[in-house]
């Protein structure tokens, strides 16, 4: 496939400007850039609701044990496992349809309830236990308990990391990709039923290993770590469906192509041809989108925040060395970008077994003057 001649001449002027060799950044802090958590543990998801309410994924990759995922008390500090404790206490032997095994990600979707991805996989790099491990939980924050779960046993491997999960309310579809074996996964959200789609492909593979603060990551063992299909964003309008893996390199297709390949096997298996490069991003922690089309992805070489523009052309938000590795991000509807700053790359499983990650960790905000994407969440 063909760049765009003009968009990838404003692309390369708008990148190549500001950046440097890949490497960690020591300026100065941003004083834009506000503390809105101070944590022991490393949170590497947010969400919140209009109301107020505040939800946070614990990583876990500091050895630390205690709930995944958690309802976050600002007056006093404190979190208190959500939905519930139950679902928060798997073991061996526990009933794995009915527990959370390893959180990878939640946020509020646009129907306002809390999507919880679970790979299904007790530990990072450790089998996903099939059939029932891997799914996407749904939790009613109305009256605080799971209203629904999509077994994705079907749709994953052994070696899957269900890594997220995106909505388009037009088309009654989610999409997750897969880190752990590359793909894109079609969800009808009305049947249950799953395809997955981009198998292999380049857009959804590695040629590089995920890097943060200037060095490569090694997984457990000491061969470099791949992380696949990771990152990815919808259009505000549903049109377009942005993709890539966490080493960078962002494409962008179009959904009616995704949606018409649930059904069409025949289409699905040239989907590659569809696809389009879209913004030669960095190695990336997180992305989020607002209500304009941009997206913002997590530098986690050089601790900045890029905005890719809708006409994929790239320009520098924010760069602070506490930005250390920013993963799943979120804008609100007071128009902040929330950043969670979790230093997974000195966590375990980046160093064979050892944590290095250093408390307080904490998540910042910095206002953006645009609120959320209608479809990306309520």
């Amino acid at each position: 496939m063909l760049f765009r001649p003009l968009q990838a001449a404003s692309f390369l002027l708008a990148f190549t400007a500001g950046r440097s060799v890949a490497q960690t950044y020591h300026g100065p802090e941003d004083p834009r850039v506000q503390t809105a958590l101070t944590l022991e543990h490393p949170v590497n998801g947010i969400s919140t609701t209009p109301a107020g309410r505040l939800f946070v994924l614990f990583a876990r990759v500091d050895g630390s044990t205690g709930p995944q995922v958690a309802e976050y008390d600002r007056a006093t500090n404190t979190s208190t496992a959500y939905p519930n404790e139950e679902w928060n206490s798997y073991t061996s032997g526990s009933d794995p349809a009915t527990h959370l095994i390893r959180t990878n990600s939640q946020r509020i979707g646009p129907d306002g309830n809390l999507w919880l991805v679970d790979t299904g996989s007790p530990s990072f790099g450790a089998p996903v236990i099939l059939p029932s491990g891997p799914k996407l939980v749904v939790v009613n924050l109305t009256t605080n308990e799971v209203c629904k779960v999509y077994n994705m046993g079907n749709a994953t491997l052994s070696s899957s990391l269900l890594d997220d999960v995106r909505f388009n309310p037009l088309t009654g579809m989610a999409y997750l990709t897969d880190a752990g074996a590359p793909g894109i996964i079609l969800l009808n959200l009305a049947t249950g039923d799953t395809r997955r789609v981009l198998v292999d492909d380049a857009s959804t593979s590695a040629y590089m290993p995920i890097s943060a603060e200037g060095s490569l990551l090694h997984a457990t063992g000491g061969a470099f770590e791949h992380v696949y299909a990771d990152q990815h964003e919808v259009s505000p309008d549903g049109k377009w469906y942005y993709y890539q893996p966490a080493n960078g390199g962002m494409s962008m297709i179009e959904t009616k192509y995704l949606d018409q390949a649930f059904y069409n096997s025949s289409l699905a298996q040239v989907l590659s041809q569809y696809r389009q490069p879209y913004a030669h991003t960095p190695s990336t922690g997180g992305t989020a989108i607002d209500a304009d089309g941009n997206i913002y992805v997590s530098d986690t070489d050089s601790q900045r925040i890029i905005t890719v523009h809708p006409n994929g052309t790239m320009t520098l938000l924010v760069q602070d060395p506490r930005l250390l590795w920013v993963d799943a991000m979120w804008v609100d509807t007071q128009k902040r970008l929330w950043m969670p700053a979790a230093q997974l790359n000195r966590g375990t499983p980046f160093n064979n077994g050892t944590s290095y990650v250093v408390p307080p960790l904490h998540v910042f905000t910095i206002d953006i003057g645009i609120g959320p994407s209608p479809v990306d969440h309520a």
